[in-house]
């Protein structure tokens, strides 16, 4: 029967713990719902039967589904009442008022209408009255066929790449991204949560499994290739970049420097070695002839750039780095130092001593306000900002990108999201589904045995009018 105005059919609400009201006689074959214990206020208890629905919200449901069976179950009564008070008064001799043609007219059409309506509306939960008539219980039989069409429908008209991409371009996501992130506010909000979401990360890494990809991403990479040879050709490089020149420089420097104040030990070491009949002026003559050489030699070496001493480190370097990668005894000699370097307690421990320094800084970084770390998110925020707001090309380019993610989402996974409301509904037992449906929108569904009554009765007293003014007596 189609809708009328809705009417409050709400009865008094019960108090939490109350008894269900018993069900009326007429309603005596039909399945009613197991009566459940309401939780106390606040506790949040799940039923087994309504997966996700606490004791309280199943028990407010049923009773608002009940108060509205029973109104609208009374209507009806109502109904057969008045058509069987005026089939009675209509047989009493004398004649009756024309009046009453009318009033049962309305009452049989509304009765009709109205139990034609319960029969519609039982029928989609239950087998009216347990008659097993076809057609009936459409809801226990057809569960999975409900769950497999309500999926499909929202895979097609909600879930489908063109709509979602339309929704998404129309929302013009980079332009209302770049307006909020040019405000000072909230780049600083984007700071601070990613400070925190980058500390609540880094905390609650196991150390253990940080240290183990620390030895295994740098410590043993570093050990798995020869060290002689890309360390021969890095020597060689820097020697045919001249960057060699200034280490040569350095030592060189560092040579002069340490004869300037050898003098001492000079004459010390040649009055050691002196033969014993030599007398002291010799010694030190000789110690102090020796000292003004070594002076006047790294003077030499260190004002003349061609010196023969500079040749002879260069020689030397170039020498070395050929050995370094061409010479095995050489090349082994570096593995056997790499071997004792790598079981060094120090570098047995550095992933645990690299964690350790590290995780702190960059928490410390990610929870203080004023660190570099967060003082250049925020300032890369509002440069995003206002870069968003200024160039269309980059607006364009990122709604693009965003659309076409939407859209790659919606092909590859919507079959996915969809599938759960048809695996939940499989999963659901047949009376549990019906009654779960039942609970959901079993109070609007009385509307429509309302509005049978109603409207029967209406149509009943339009046709009887009809039928008088054209065929009366």
């Amino acid at each position: 029967m189609g809708n009328m105005g809705k009417h409050n059919l709400e009865g008094p609400a019960d108090q939490p713990g109350q008894e269900p009201t018993p069900a009326a006689p007429h309603q005596a074959a039909t399945l009613e719902p197991p009566r459940t214990e309401v939780a106390p206020a606040g506790v949040d208890e799940q039923v087994g039967g309504l997966p996700g629905t606490t004791a309280e919200v199943e028990a407010q449901r049923r009773k608002t589904l009940r108060n509205h069976k029973a109104f609208v179950t009374g209507l009806l009564v109502v109904a057969a009442i008045i058509f069987l008070w005026c089939s009675w008064y209509d047989a009493q001799p004398g004649g009756t008022p024309g009046w009453v043609g009318y009033v049962r007219a309305a009452a049989e059409a509304g009765m009709i209408g109205g139990l034609a309506d319960w029969f519609a509306v039982t029928a989609l939960f239950r087998h009216p009255m347990g008659l097993k008539i076809p057609h009936t219980a459409i809801i226990p039989r057809k569960k999975d066929q409900l769950g497999a069409a309500l999926s499909s429908f929202v895979g097609e008209n909600f879930l489908n790449a063109d709509l979602i991409t339309e929704k998404v371009s129309k929302a013009k996501i980079p332009e209302r991204v770049g307006q909020w992130l040019a405000e000072p506010e909230n780049a600083e909000k984007v700071s601070r949560e990613a400070g925190k979401l980058t500390a609540n990360a880094v905390a609650a890494l196991d150390p253990a499994d940080a240290e183990a990809v620390i030895n295994a991403a740098v410590i043993e990479k570093l050990a798995e290739p020869q060290w002689g040879p890309p360390a021969g050709r890095m020597l060689q490089q820097l020697i045919e970049d001249g960057k060699t020149e200034p280490i040569i420089d350095g030592v060189v420097k560092w040579a002069h420097e340490k004869a300037l104040g050898a003098e001492e030990m000079i004459v010390t070491l040649v009055d050691q070695r002196k033969p014993v009949w030599a007398p002291k002026f010799v010694n030190n003559l000789i110690g102090e002839r020796v000292y003004k050489e070594l002076i006047k030699f790294t003077t030499d070496v260190a004002a003349n750039p061609d010196h023969e001493a500079r040749n002879a480190i260069r020689r030397w370097l170039e020498d070395l780095a050929v050995d370094l990668q061409e010479d095995p005894v050489m090349i082994d000699r570096v593995e056997g130092w790499k071997a004792d370097l790598m079981a060094s307690r120090s570098i047995q421990s550095a992933g645990a001593t690299i964690w350790a320094s590290t995780s702190a800084a960059v928490i410390e970084a990610a929870r203080d306000p004023e660190s570099l770390l967060r003082q250049k998110i925020t300032e890369l925020s509002l440069t995003w900002g206002k870069r968003i707001q200024e160039d269309q090309e980059l607006r364009v380019s990122l709604d693009r990108r965003i659309t076409g993610a939407a859209a790659f989402l919606a092909n590859n996974y919507s079959g996915e999201v969809t599938a759960i409301i048809s695996e939940t509904v499989e999963r659901w037992d047949a009376s549990e589904a019906s009654e779960k449906i039942e609970l959901m929108v079993g109070k609007d569904l009385q509307f429509i045995r309302l509005n049978g009554t109603l409207v029967g009765a209406l149509a009943g007293l339009i046709i009887y009018t009809v039928s008088q003014l054209l065929f009366g007596t």
